[in-house]
């Protein structure tokens, strides 16, 4: 059958192996200091793997492969001493959450339960924007922008806000912003950006919030081999969101 499937450059590759965890499937491994794919019927299609390579060397393309298949995908890990991605039989749902299809976790439809409601008659009163910049998004920021200088900037991920309820109270609060998707944006633009953001601002810390979900990894990435190529040294925190929007 024609699919989608990871295709590894393997004169780009330089076997650092970032791309390994991020296969929730396992369908990648180092061989001979190269990553490869260890078989067609493992590679789900989806790219989990595409933001963490530092050197662009995996790609989606279209090719005769054998169909997905999860059976085989748990077996392999199982015997490779991972845990198994779950897979719902699709008659079944869970009473707290319910998922739609397999492969990259963060691709993988879920229907949350909803937290319970106040118990009060009076509604709460609105909570204030803590907002104080536009634009937002890293395509569209101007590097030298005067809300960067001296300034404590965060970098979030596009779906932190939504999952994590007081984003605006716990990190937004006196800070720059600049989000972006780095499960379907290009990294290496994100990199190349911050690198010019750093060197031309004075930025006084950076706080990169990340979803767990593996592909989420590739905006940390990109902002660690940013300040690297910057030159300079900003105290850094890494934070991750879980899907239930509990700081992991």
């Amino acid at each position: 059958m024609i699919r989608k499937i990871v295709q590894i450059d393997e004169e780009a590759c330089n076997g650092c192996g970032l791309c390994v965890p991020a296969c929730a499937e396992g369908a990648i491994r180092i061989v001979g200091g190269k990553a490869v794919l260890s078989a067609d019927n493992l590679c789900d299609g989806l790219g989990a793997c595409l933001g963490d390579c530092p050197r662009d060397a995996i790609r989606i393309i279209e090719r005769e492969a054998d169909a997905f298949d999860e059976e085989a995908v748990d077996e392999h890990l199982r015997q490779t001493g991972r845990a198994p991605v779950s897979h719902p039989p699709h008659h079944a749902v869970s009473s707290h959450q319910h998922h739609a299809g397999g492969g990259c976790p963060g691709s993988r439809a879920m229907v949350l339960d909803a937290p319970p409601k106040a118990d009060g008659t009076t509604p709460a009163p609105p909570q204030p924007s803590r907002l104080r910049q536009w634009p937002v998004q890293l395509h569209l920021v101007p590097p030298a922008a005067p809300y960067f200088q001296d300034a404590d900037l965060v970098i979030a991920a596009d779906c932190v806000p939504f999952a994590y309820a007081d984003f605006h109270r716990d990190f937004l609060d006196g800070r720059a912003l600049a989000i972006g998707c780095p499960k379907l944006d290009d990294n290496r633009f994100y990199q190349e950006k911050l690198a010019e953001l750093f060197r031309v601002s004075t930025i006084r810390s950076i706080t990169v919030l990340r979803m767990e979900v593996p592909c989420c990894g590739g905006i940390v990435m990109a902002a660690r081999q940013a300040l690297a190529a910057s030159g300079k040294e900003i105290p850094f925190r890494e934070v991750t969101i879980g899907i239930q929007g509990t700081v992991k």
